[in-house]
């Protein structure tokens, strides 16, 4: 509770400071995604957690799919839906809904977080899993208005009850995990995994089918909406992603490509000569440094994986690789590995492995403070609606 109080308070203070301070170097582009329509609430202190793809959650919580173009399908019911039932309890508050649906998902995710971490690192090893997710550079996004907060709980909770064999809540809690992101598909192998090796494999296993029946909700809500049930598929093609034939082998080597496009670009110092496609005028530098980052979070999160893999068992270096692998297998054509880092945040076996290696109080400060002042960075991006993810 008090990693969670003083971080969540740490981030709020510092995007607001950053709003205030740097305001004059807001992006000059940024009315373009906005829609103040709704994203203006109860002033900046508020307003300043509605970004970029905020804007979707908070036109569908207000106003539902049906009036909105087929964009709006790419964003899973069930944290908008949320945000709708406490914004109406709010008189239409619905910014200041988001941030505390957020807020109230991320407590109880650090919560179970730190339970199912103490069962297998002990009590300092859960106070450094916890941490680690506190400073981690994406963690602003779990006071955000967005789901990953919300996603990050029903990973977790979904993990916590499977290990106790109560399967039914378990694929009950996979459902609503699928109702609220893509990458709730990384769940079910993982859970069934863990069905098997229980003393009543095909009762578990039968329990967790109510998850997709579950998700079938949504394609049938848009089939009756908008009469296309496969909505939500062919809403991508917004931001250019596309199926990879090579699976997530498609991702990692158009990243590779991107990030050795990067190396040259920089070490060039050209602001004119482009190595990898430049995106709607974007400084060809910052490109090279955005990809390069992604590419590195990647080499960070396989690591990871793999420790997790090895430290904690196959369901959970199996729910990481599977995260990983569903975004990678629709990369981007312009960011080969874009939101990469975004989407780690809510991996919870990667913080899980990031605290078994940092055991030793040398590596626990350099994982700290390196991620502390990436997120410091981060921030200020976010509240000057520079692209963060």
């Amino acid at each position: 509770m008090e990693i969670f109080l003083w971080s969540r308070a740490g981030i709020w203070a510092a995007a607001v400071f950053a709003f205030l301070v740097f305001e004059p170097n807001r992006h000059p582009e940024a009315a373009r995604w906005d829609d103040p329509a709704v994203t203006r609430d109860l002033g900046f202190v508020t307003d300043v957690w509605a970004r970029w793809d905020s804007v979707w959650f908070l036109r569908i919580a207000e106003h539902g799919y049906g009036s909105l173009d087929g964009t709006a399908a790419a964003f899973y019911p069930l944290y908008p839906a949320s945000v709708s039932l406490v914004g109406r309890a709010f008189l239409g508050h619905y910014v200041l809904a988001g941030i505390i649906v957020s807020l109230a998902a991320s407590l109880a995710a650090f919560v179970l977080l730190h339970d199912l971490a103490e069962t297998k690192l002990g009590v300092e090893g859960a106070h450094r899993t916890v941490i680690y997710l506190a400073v981690f550079p994406m963690t602003l996004f779990l006071q955000a208005v967005y789901s990953e907060a919300l996603f990050l709980l029903l990973t977790v909770a979904a993990f916590v009850l499977a290990e106790r064999r109560r399967f039914g809540p378990a694929g009950l809690i996979a459902g609503l995990a699928l109702l609220t992101r893509p990458a709730g598909l990384a769940l079910l192998p993982a859970l069934a995994l863990i069905a098997w090796h229980s003393p009543d494999r095909r009762r578990g296993l039968a329990n967790l089918a109510v998850a997709p029946l579950l998700f079938c909700l949504y394609p049938v809500y848009l089939w009756i909406d908008r009469g296309d049930p496969f909505a939500f598929a062919r809403a991508q093609d917004v931001w250019t992603r596309h199926i990879s034939y090579a699976g997530p082998f498609g991702g990692i080597w158009d990243g590779l490509r991107a990030g050795w496009a990067g190396v040259r670009q920089l070490v060039s110092g050209s602001h004119t000569t482009t190595y990898w496609p430049a995106v709607d005028g974007t400084d060809p530098m910052r490109v090279a440094a955005v990809n390069l980052e992604a590419l590195a979070f990647l080499v960070l999160f396989a690591a990871l994986t793999i420790v997790a893999w090895r430290r904690f068992g196959a369901p959970y270096g199996l729910f990481a690789a599977l995260s990983l692998a569903i975004p990678l297998s629709v990369p981007s054509e312009r960011w080969p590995l874009l939101s990469l880092p975004r989407f780690g945040l809510v991996v919870f076996p990667l913080f899980l492995a990031l605290a078994a290696l940092g055991g030793r109080p040398r590596v626990h400060v350099a994982i700290v403070s390196v991620s502390s002042v990436m997120l410091g960075v981060a921030i200020v991006q976010w509240s000057l609606w520079q692209w963060v993810a």
